[in-house]
């Protein structure tokens, strides 16, 4: 065979394979996408301590896994211990308040029975009285003084019964509900809160990072001092062409392979996708809607984020921000979920070189 032949063979068949690889890509896009836009995700929560201080002990250092429940932080305890037994020399306090209140109670209600007493005894006598001035056996005087005696014992039974109120209006349904008693009880109850704010504890199993306090730190209220990862919700964010998830939905799997692991493959599956992008998101100012201007022949292909959740356990490596590459494939098909495995092998492989 002349050298001209097995040229044009040659050239030929590079032809039939780049047509064969360029009708993959174009279908392989629509069944099993691949983007090499990822990223380990978590949340990342800033821990601040509930009260200010001083801090007295750091029980870990920078980038310390730790456990639900482990003490990262305390917080001198003196003030708030203080602040506790004043609390509960209040609520003794308002006890004792309390028990007078029921005294001055029982003394008012007393007083009410003689007030009541004196006045229905001078509503008799004006009675009495008025009768004898119709029969003229009395003078004017006498009845007028029979009318302020029953005045007199109305205002002071009206009296009587004003105190009793004011006292019951502090007293409640039952011993211990008055409202100084409930007041120092809520003054217990925010002590006790208090001193518990003296140690700042891991809310779940995860890493302590950005530490930016020591021994001797002054720890104020509601002020992050810690930043806190937690490694049992992580999960992988990528960016695909939207063009790519026309077949895609909720439920497809995933194969995912970490920069930082090279020739290791994880089985994920497709937890959501992003409803939007903050390019076109726009504030309600006032002002005119920005045109984009765009004189390129081909536009740049608009990304959007998927979430993805693991179905494997992840390596310990892993750290918010990890890159990774995705690829999707229908769940139901076998031969995608070959030829998706087959490409994100071959790019697990080139981590090995970059």
């Amino acid at each position: 065979m002349s050298a001209e032949k097995t040229f044009k063979r040659w050239m030929g068949s590079l032809i039939v394979l780049f047509i064969l690889l360029f009708a993959y890509i174009v279908v392989a896009d629509r069944h099993a996408p691949l983007t090499s836009e990822g990223r380990v995700q978590s949340y990342v929560v800033q821990l601040s301590p509930e009260i200010t201080g001083n801090v007295v002990d750091v029980h870990v250092h920078n980038n310390q896994q730790v456990k639900k429940g482990d003490v990262i932080i305390s917080i001198d305890r003196r003030k708030f211990e203080i602040a506790l037994d004043k609390a509960k020399l209040s609520l003794q306090s308002a006890i004792d308040q309390e028990n007078t209140l029921y005294s001055q109670r029982e003394a008012a209600q007393a007083r009410i029975a003689r007030a009541k007493a004196t006045y229905n005894n001078a509503e008799l006598e004006h009675t009495r009285i008025e009768k004898l001035f119709d029969q003229a056996l009395i003078s004017k005087a006498q009845l007028d003084d029979a009318l302020a005696a029953l005045q007199v014992a109305s205002a002071n039974l009206r009296a009587e019964q004003e105190s009793l109120n004011v006292v019951e209006s502090q007293l409640g349904e039952a011993r211990g509900q008055s409202t100084p008693v409930k007041i120092a009880r809520n003054s217990i109850e925010q002590a006790e809160l208090d001193l518990q704010y003296t140690q700042i504890i891991a809310p779940n199993d995860g890493i302590v990072t950005n530490l930016q306090v020591q021994k001797g730190t002054i720890a104020r209220a509601n002020q992050p001092i810690l930043t806190f990862v937690p490694t049992e919700t992580m999960w992988v964010t990528a960016d695909f062409r939207e063009k790519s998830l026309a077949n895609t939905a909720q439920g497809n799997s995933a194969f995912v392979t970490f920069d930082a692991f090279p020739g290791k493959i994880y089985r994920f599956s497709l937890a959501s996708r992003d409803f939007g992008i903050s390019a076109v998101q726009q504030a309600p100012d006032g002002t005119l809607a920005k045109v984009e201007v765009n004189n390129r022949w081909v536009r740049d292909a608009q990304r959007i984020r998927v979430n993805f959740d693991s179905e494997d356990e992840l390596p310990s490596g892993l750290f918010v921000g990890s890159r990774a590459t995705v690829t999707i494939y229908p769940s139901d098909s076998d031969f995608w979920s070959m030829m998706a495995k087959a490409q994100i092998k071959l790019v697990s492989w080139y981590h090995y070189i970059y």
